[in-house]
């Protein structure tokens, strides 16, 4: 089956270098018929699902997954049938949030009560601020230097269409008043659940954990064996419903292409070129020496990650890659109460690619308005973001609201940050993946930290 699988493989990298090949014919003026393009691009996604056949790998299948959607909605764009597709992303991601809440409470119950130090807790959460503090500032700089570099929004003149516009409207309209303080401690558990507001669920487990961690008689045992048996049951739900992940990825990205064109993208390709090139360099300075001076195992962390990262990419949630990385990243050899603790609370505190995106998406308008912004005022702009950025996650819309405020507060006008959300979608994808990956590195600095691996 491998030299199958190797074989299927050599046949993806011909396939993919014809396609290149006859891009470039075109690019040099040169006709070629679209049949062949549309019988490669369907020849290649034929192979690669064969290559996931033969390799029986959930993240073969996200990759295959992820070229049929995107080959599916450029072949048939504005298709109603294509488009309605998202709703199989939605069912994917609504199973998974009700994985999240007892998984957490489950595993952060077990974590902590089971071993009764309680002063550990507060050691965790004051590392966890420390480091997610740090690396979000070096994001949003390295944000900043981007944007200052390629200029992407110098020259830019091009108007939201009507759909951008009504979409803006709609994140307006919707947007709720919140003192982000408050929005920490949970009100009411159940509701808490109800509206998968993750850190008010951490917030209700460790004060569930430490008041059972002081109960001494047979009661303690009792509910620290349900609440083991209830976090092993959910991992075994998170492991049915990961077969979803693939038609959740093919349908996410099949509507995605569909509704908005590849066409959208090439007005602002210098965005969005700039922002998934301004993650890369990220990665490689900030994400890759954290792992190298941690001593951590690059290969076997990568086999951690692979899988929910490649889901976070695809369907743009968080949520959805947050129950496989929370078992992958214990798995890796971080303890449980570590990851329960340090992923949920990442989650709001410690979102790297947001981060980045807000304070080059800033000056990115500043740059179509023909504002020239000062460095101190692009480091107060910064300083402001430090704050905003936080809490946002699970907010529909919260990052563009964050970025209207932003650009309000710098008396620039807001109808010219409504234009990025013709293109979110696909930055989306990306400064998701980049989220994910940062709390699952976070987990092992922590826990390295603690001296716990």
């Amino acid at each position: 089956m491998k030299k199958f699988a190797k074989k299927i493989l050599i046949a993806n990298i011909i396939l993919v270098s014809l396609l290149a090949v006859l891009g470039f014919i075109q690019y040099c003026n040169i006709n070629v018929e679209p049949i062949f393009y549309l019988a490669l691009r369907w020849a290649l996604v034929g192979t690669i699902i064969l290559y996931a056949f033969a390799t029986k790998k959930l993240t073969a299948w996200i990759v295959a997954a992820m070229v049929a959607g995107i080959v599916c909605g450029y072949d048939f764009q504005q298709n109603e049938f294509v488009i309605a597709l998202e709703k199989l992303s939605k069912i994917f991601v609504r199973l998974i949030k009700t994985i999240i809440a007892p998984l957490i409470f489950s595993t952060l119950v077990v974590g902590i009560a089971g071993h009764s130090n309680l002063k550990q807790v507060g050691r965790m959460g004051l590392k966890a601020i420390i480091y997610f503090e740090i690396v979000t500032t070096l994001a949003l700089f390295i944000g900043l230097g981007a944007i200052n570099f390629t200029e992407a929004g110098i020259g830019v003149h091009v108007k939201a269409n009507e759909n951008v516009v009504k979409k803006a409207t709609d994140i307006i309209n919707n947007k709720k008043e919140a003192d982000h303080l408050l929005e920490v401690f949970p009100e009411n558990i159940a509701l808490a659940v109800a509206e998968n507001k993750i850190l008010q669920v951490v917030i209700f487990s460790l004060l569930f954990a430490m008041g059972l961690a002081l109960v001494k008689n047979n009661s303690k045992q009792i509910m620290l064996n349900g609440c083991q048996a209830l976090a092993d049951v959910m991992f075994k739900v998170t492991d049915i419903v990961m077969y979803v992940a693939p038609l959740a990825v093919f349908g996410a990205l099949a509507s995605t292409v569909s509704k908005n064109g590849v066409g959208v993208l090439m007005d602002l390709a210098k965005l969005v070129g700039t922002l998934y090139g301004a993650l890369i360099v990220f990665v490689i300075l900030v994400f890759i020496p954290i792992l190298i001076l941690i001593k951590a195992d690059l290969k076997k962390f990568w086999a951690a990650i692979r899988e929910p990262v490649s889901l976070a990419f695809a369907t743009a949630s968080s949520e959805a890659a947050l129950p496989k990385a929370m078992e992958n990243m214990n798995k890796y050899g971080v303890p449980q109460h570590v990851v329960s603790f340090v992923l949920p609370t990442g989650y709001s505190f410690n979102l790297d690619g947001t981060t980045l995106y807000l304070s080059m998406a800033s000056v990115f308008v500043a740059q179509m308005c023909g504002v020239d912004l000062t460095i101190g005022q692009q480091a107060t702009m910064c300083l402001t973001l430090m704050l905003t950025s936080k809490g946002v996650a699970g907010v529909r819309g919260a990052s563009f609201i964050v970025l209207l405020g932003t650009v309000t507060a710098m008396g620039l006008d807001q109808e010219k940050a409504f234009l990025i959300l013709a293109v979110d979608a696909f930055m989306d994808m990306a400064r998701t993946a980049v989220n994910v990956t940062g709390n699952c590195i976070a987990t092992i600095v922590v826990a390295k930290w603690e001296k716990e691996i």
